[in-house]
């Protein structure tokens, strides 16, 4: 058994490397534009938020080339963050184009970091000005879409124009009827030159959704506020000129859904689908990754249909939670939905997986469209690595290509494979202290709680009762039907009262025999290449009516007599 130094050593170890690893990960600084496209002639800003303890601020001299950058802010703050303590400082800046087309924001040099590079759309300087351009205040809203058809996203944007400084006041938008209507995002602020006048411009945006075909009303935004004073006012006392303005009220015409739609309805700009990572081969009771990307234009997260992989026959998917990143891009929204799927083939020979396929409504064509990926093909391996039948070589293919190469020679040549390799060593010989400290602890436990609550005989809910302390919504049928094997273990060990430590605990703890069989069968699965489908069928059937506990023994009559004789 190791010692209470080893131990501690191994901790530590284990610690310095978390630390390491957080640490590289926190210090990355981070850098975003408050908006993607804008007008020539505006302004737009510039954020980067970096953990680097240096203190020296962000070098701006690569955005000469094609910025003209004004109104440098910087701010700091010191906050607790996984349980460390972080300094993290916000600098902000504003940025003109010289030019429009589609430009880059260069890679910046913060704290012996670098930021990522950033893509800006600058349009030419709109023909048309606001109609009201020349007044000191005055507010400008529009649609992305004025004639989009029911339960279509519609970016909804408020633009207050104001020429004279603002030292207070409340910027308004009522919602429609007949629509949900929602603000997104955090205001824009930019300058504008509108009419030989410079403007500041404050950009609010929100999400319509219509909710019926015909005629929708949305009202006017108003403002209502205060002026800075000038020097003669502010000399007799005054607060400054009181400024109120109102946009005029805009009406929507709501396309109900066409009768050849597809369905479920989905109206889009645009729909793309792609593997991100896609396995390049399969092997019997390994798991693989498969992570599948859809980007909608012109929806949230909400709107899209669960993203799920179609059956593949011999090989069991589990999805992983979902992953969504929404934003506003052009006036209306935008999101991307990641998902991961662990594949684990049941079998040796060919799997195929027919193209994710999702149809959607184009609303700019005003047709039904369908976004499909291709086909993936596998020839599933043994669980040794040989494939059931290999395919034979090409006529004057080179015999030592065709052959598999050593995984020890791979590594020797591949310096990125030897630091894998090292790093592996490392994190074995962490886990075996700490297995040996587990078992350490297992031979000497702490004596048992006095009064602990005896073991029901039966839960009395069945599968569908919840699982305690795991923080899942879900059920035990659903673990059964969809979680892994140490997901089924742990839920099982966490519905007994109190806990079971492990597997082995709990099988002692059942009063069902098929049930403690079915938990032996779901280990020799886990551990010693047993039939995993059939284990689970056996789980299921064993546990459909929730686990039956054994009845804890009744505590021994104590041989002494009672302190105070019971009443008469």
């Amino acid at each position: 058994m190791p010692s209470a130094h080893v131990r501690t050593a191994a901790a530590f170890a284990l610690w310095l490397l978390l630390c390491a690893v957080s640490f590289g990960a926190i210090a990355q600084p981070r850098a975003w534009l408050d908006r993607d496209s804008m007008n020539a002639g505006e302004t737009v800003t510039l954020n980067i938020e970096t953990t680097s303890l240096s203190g020296a601020g962000p070098d701006y001299a690569p955005l000469a080339k094609d910025f003209e950058v004004s109104n440098n802010t910087s701010r700091r703050s010191f906050e607790r963050s996984n349980g460390q303590f972080v300094t993290r400082s916000l600098y902000g800046v504003a940025l003109r184009p010289r030019r429009d087309g589609r430009l880059t924001v260069p890679a910046l040099s913060v704290g012996g970091e670098r930021t990522s590079p950033l893509t800006l759309v600058v349009a030419p300087v709109a023909a048309r000005a606001p109609a009201r351009a020349g007044d000191d205040v005055f507010i400008e809203s529009e649609a992305d879409d004025a004639d989009p058809y029911v339960q279509q996203a519609v970016g909804w944007v408020v633009r207050l124009y104001s020429a004279v400084p603002i030292v207070a006041g409340q910027l308004d938008q009522p919602a429609p009827e007949g629509a949900s209507f929602q603000r997104v995002g955090d205001d824009a602020q930019y300058s504008r030159e509108l009419g030989g006048r410079r403007y500041n411009v404050v950009e609010r945006r929100y999400l319509l959704v219509p909710e019926r075909s015909g005629e929708v009303t949305v009202p006017g935004a108003r403002f209502e506020g205060r002026g800075a004073p000038s020097f003669f006012e502010d000399m007799f006392g005054s607060n400054g000129d009181s400024l109120r303005t109102a946009a005029a009220a805009k009406r929507l015409q709501v396309r109900a859904m066409p009768a050849n739609a597809p369905q479920p309805w989905l109206p889009l700009r645009d729909l793309q689908l792609r593997y991100q990572s896609a396995p390049q081969d399969l092997r019997a009771g390994s798991a693989a990754t498969l992570t599948v990307e859809v980007s909608a234009d012109g929806a949230t997260a909400a709107q899209l249909p669960e993203l799920q992989l179609p059956p593949i026959d011999g090989v069991q998917v589990f999805a992983e939670p979902l992953q969504s990143d929404e934003n506003f891009v052009n006036g209306r929204p935008r999101v991307k939905l990641t998902r991961k799927f662990s594949l684990v083939p049941t079998r040796t020979g060919d799997a195929r997986l027919d193209g994710l396929r999702l149809a959607w409504w184009d609303v700019g064509s005003g047709s039904a469209r369908t976004t499909q990926l291709p086909a993936l093909s596998w020839k599933i391996a043994a669980a040794d690595g040989s494939t059931p039948a290999p395919l034979p070589a090409p006529a004057g293919a080179d015999a030592k290509s065709a052959s598999t190469a050593s995984p020890i020679a791979a590594i020797a040549q591949d310096p990125a494979a030897r630091w894998w390799a090292l790093a592996a060593l490392v994190f074995a010989a962490l886990w075996l202290a700490t297995l040996v400290w587990a078992l350490q602890l297992r031979a000497h436990p702490a004596p048992a709680r006095t009064g602990a609550a005896a073991l029901p005989a039966a839960t009395g809910e069945g599968a569908a009762q919840p699982i305690p302390g795991s923080g899942r919504r879900g059920s035990l049928k659903q673990v059964l039907d969809r979680g892994d094997f140490g997901e089924v273990a742990a839920a099982l060990c966490a519905l007994a009262q109190p806990p079971a430590a492990d597997v082995d605990e709990l099988i002692q703890r059942l009063d069902d025999p098929a049930q403690r069989a079915a938990l032996q069968a779901m280990q020799r699965a886990r551990w010693a290449g047993g039939d995993g489908p059939a284990a689970r069928a056996q789980l299921r059937a064993a546990f459909a009516s929730g686990p039956r506990w054994r009845a804890a023994p009744a505590p021994l009559a104590s041989p002494l007599p009672p302190l105070y004789p019971p009443g008469r």
